[in-house]
């Protein structure tokens, strides 16, 4: 005997919406990460909420450069940067300038699921005195004094050697990246300047600032032609040419004169007989030759 079939309708589970999403959860219990509802439901742009969920999945020590984010993401470096000034404007993101015990000036970037939240990872107040800014990062070298930390008067830009000045601002034609402010000019000026007093020429200082500069700058160019100047020797230049010996004075030369006796010629200073002849008295028959 067959089963009995019903055409009636199913009936819906209870509680079910009727449109929109239908959640499917799974119980996770390792590689699953917590995620605010703030931060997940964050109106704007989906680049910086999915930048700020990828952050919160690294883990402590993951590199959250633009360059390693480009990496992962396919959005280029113009929207991950923006993303990561969004997230530092809304305090998810932090980033410190610190100096380590051994001088060096480092980047430390913070992360907080909760912004202001005062969790147990929460790092120390930062210092209330400035730090300088970051320097070149590809050479990995102890920045200088910075003149705002010193203390010492930042020099103007009318006061700075004008060659100077003429050779850093033309460095953008080489390399467009180059562009300086007035008072970082100021600031690089001098240095500029003693490398033309000490007769290196400013075609060959353009080349040495400029030559094998990194794809990417982590920092100010003011910070990386700083680096250079301080750290690159300056070129030895040839010897000066040695000075000339006195010249010798050579005898004058004697003109031709025609000899009265015999009608050749010879050098003398006036005309006469030349030194064959001088032994003959005149009308005295000469040798053909003399």
């Amino acid at each position: 005997m067959a089963d009995s079939q019903s055409n009636a309708r199913l009936r819906a589970d209870a509680g079910a919406p009727t449109s929109g999403v239908i959640h499917v959860r799974t119980r996770l219990t390792a590689d699953f990460t917590v995620i605010p509802n703030a931060l997940a439901q964050r109106r704007g742009s989906a680049v910086t909420v999915g930048v700020a969920v990828y952050i919160l999945s690294l883990p402590t020590g993951a590199p959250v450069t633009i360059a390693a984010l480009c990496e992962h993401f396919s959005e280029g470096e113009i929207l991950i940067s923006r993303a990561l000034r969004e997230l530092e404007a809304a305090g998810y993101l932090e980033r410190r300038r610190e100096r380590t015990p051994s001088g060096r000036i480092r980047t430390r970037t913070y992360f907080y699921d909760v912004p202001g939240g005062d969790g147990p990872d929460r790092p120390p107040a930062p210092p209330t005195r400035p730090l300088p800014r970051e320097r070149e990062r590809d050479s990995e070298v102890a920045p200088g004094p910075d003149p705002e930390e010193t203390g010492r008067p930042l020099p103007a830009l009318a006061d700075a050697d004008p060659k100077a000045v003429a050779v850093l601002t033309a460095l953008r034609r080489v390399d467009p990246r180059l562009v300086l402010s007035a008072r970082e000019a100021a600031r690089l000026a001098p240095a500029v300047a003693a490398w033309l007093a000490a007769g290196v020429g400013a075609h060959e200082i353009t080349e040495l600032l400029t030559v094998r500069l990194p794809d990417r700058f982590r920092a100010r160019p003011a910070s990386i032609l700083a680096f250079r100047l301080r750290e690159t020797p300056l070129p030895v230049l040839p010897p000066a040419p040695a000075p000339l010996p006195p010249a010798v004075e050579r005898p004058a030369v004697l003109p031709f004169q025609t000899c009265d006796g015999c009608e050749r010629a010879f050098r003398a200073q006036e005309p006469g007989r030349c030194r064959g002849c001088r032994g003959h008295h005149v009308g005295e028959r000469l040798p053909t030759a003399c």
